[in-house]
């Protein structure tokens, strides 16, 4: 038997950081964000001629076998799959082993703000559950990857990838303390998603970063006693609620406008968030006609959104053409992740 699956990438319009601990636990978070027609690949061979559980993770040209042993020790290459493997034969398989072959790859790379590593265990779990037919409803699945990453594989992290991917399309998402999570669907009317695709210019900074650090210090800053940081992370939740009310009011230079306030607001929260490098990019762009711009996912380096005039926006592009990144046309999807069988 072979099954596939795919879960999309997400933008980070605002709001994130307020998504982690202890921060939504105390004074409660929001998000809003968008999958994009950018996805986290899932192929299982299940067969009586299979020996052992192998994973190739073809995009990191990296691959893991044993032989059918029970539970896998969570250390070394490849630990998201063989959490998965872990908690799908422990709690769905009566702990009985599986001879199989994962394959999985992602259109983006590790570290690039889109939440990859999130939509991988996702797109994993997604497609264990046609294979097993598993009862697994979408919170069940998103709350299922949260866990795995989290408290198996102990890596720092929100919570909004996990349901992003799993649900897809427009959310604005509301997390509370006791891991308490609630997705709202945004219907926004085609000609405004058109109009956005058309302002938003998704940059690739050539940068990957671990956002674990990235998140330990934010975490650090705005659990402390420092008020600036924490104070930031309250405008950063604010302007969340404030992106979602010009998004469904069609109000783009709105949208635009406070994207800026966000991305001032997320700096203030980690000296980590910004760089040399993104500090160049910003002037580079701002200076050529972007109207704003800010990072998606934790900083540091990844994938940067940038607000732009649409007759400015070769300007843009040659004004950042001499540096390391790239430009990446995309455009907005409505689905969350899918996994069906050949």
């Amino acid at each position: 038997m072979i099954v596939r699956s795919r879960s999309p990438l997400r933008l980070g319009l605002a709001g994130g950081g307020t998504d982690l601990s202890p921060y939504c636990d105390k004074y409660g978070g929001c998000v809003l964000n968008a999958t994009i027609d950018m996805y986290a690949h899932c192929t299982i061979e299940m067969d009586d001629d299979i020996e052992g559980v192998s994973f190739y993770a073809q995009d990191i040209d990296e691959h893991f076998h044993s032989d059918l042993t029970g539970q896998l020790p969570l250390d070394g290459r490849l630990l998201l799959h063989k959490a998965v493997y872990n908690r799908v034969i422990s709690e769905y398989n009566n702990g009985n082993p599986l001879s199989l072959n994962v394959y999985t790859h992602c259109d983006a790379p590790p570290g690039s703000g889109l939440g990859s590593s999130s939509t991988m265990v996702v797109t994993m779990i997604s497609a264990y559950q046609k294979l097993l037919n598993l009862p697994l409803g979408e919170y069940d699945i998103a709350r299922l990857a949260y866990d795995i990453e989290r408290v198996d594989c102990q890596l720092s992290g929100g919570k909004q990838d996990q349901y992003a991917t799993t649900f897809g399309g427009f959310n604005f998402m509301e997390f509370h303390d006791e891991n308490k999570v609630l997705v709202n669907p945004l219907r926004i009317r085609r000609s405004i998603l058109n109009e956005l695709e058309t302002q938003l210019l998704l940059y690739f900074t050539g940068v990957s970063r671990s956002s674990a650090k990235i998140i330990d210090d934010q975490v650090k800053t705005t659990s402390g006693n420092t008020e600036k940081p924490l104070q930031a992370m309250h405008e950063v939740k604010q302007l969340a609620f404030e992106m979602k009310e010009r998004l469904l009011h069609s109000d783009i230079s709105g949208m635009s406008h406070l994207f800026q306030e966000s991305w001032v607001a997320k700096k203030a929260t980690s000296p980590a968030i910004s760089t040399p490098l993104i500090e160049q990019i910003e002037d580079r762009a701002m200076s050529a006609g972007a109207t704003s711009l800010k990072i998606s996912g934790a900083g540091g380096g990844g994938f940067m959104m940038l607000f732009v005039d649409p007759l400015k926006r070769i300007a843009v592009e040659n004004a950042l053409e001499d540096l390391e990144g790239t430009v990446h046309p995309f455009k907005f999807t409505q689905e969350g992740t899918q996994s069906w069988k050949v």
